[in-house]
C-alpha cells in the first residue's frame, strides 16, 4: 500500500501530530470548563445598599439588601436590583473572557466563539426577549 517507508513515516508523524493536538485541545477545554464552573459575577449598587451575585450561567444566586433600602420605594429598589444584576452579569462576562483568553489564547477561533456565545447570553446591551418584560 505504501510506496516507501518515508511516506509511511510521514503519515505516522502527521497522525501523531493530530492526536497530540486533539489531546492538548481536550486538556485545555477541561481546564477552562473547571475554571468557568467556579466563577461568579458580583456587583453592588452605586449607593452600596444592594449586592447581587450570579452563577456561571448568569442566574442570580445571592441578593443582599442593606436596611437602607427601606427608605426607597419598592419600584426604586426593584430598578436598582435589576441594574445591579446586569452589572453582576457584566462582571461575570469579564471573568469568562479573561479565563477563556488565558486558557485558549485570544486568537484561537474556539476562544472567540466561546466569548461571543457568552457575550450574547450575558451582555446587558443585547436585545433579548426578556429585556422588555
Amino acid at each position: 500500500m505504501w510506496a516507501d517507508e518515508a511516506a509511511l513515516d510521514a503519515a505516522t508523524r502527521r497522525l501523531d501530530g493530530w492526536e497530540a493536538s486533539f489531546t492538548d485541545r481536550a486538556e485545555r477545554a477541561q481546564r477552562l470548563a473547571a475554571q468557568v464552573h467556579t466563577l461568579t459575577g458580583t456587583a453592588r449598587s452605586p449607593d452600596r445598599t444592594i449586592e447581587v451575585t450570579v452563577d456561571p450561567t448568569g442566574l442570580l444566586v445571592d441578593l443582599r439588601l442593606d436596611e437602607q433600602t427601606r427608605r426607597h420605594s419598592a419600584a426604586h429598589t426593584a430598578r436598582q436590583i435589576m441594574a445591579t444584576a446586569r452589572a453582576a452579569r457584566t462582571d461575570l462576562l469579564r471573568q469568562l473572557t479573561e479565563a477563556t483568553t488565558r486558557v485558549l489564547g485570544a486568537d484561537d477561533p474556539t476562544a472567540q466563539a466561546i466569548i461571543a456565545a457568552h457575550r450574547q447570553r450575558l451582555d446587558p446591551g443585547q436585545d433579548t426577549p426578556d429585556a422588555h418584560r
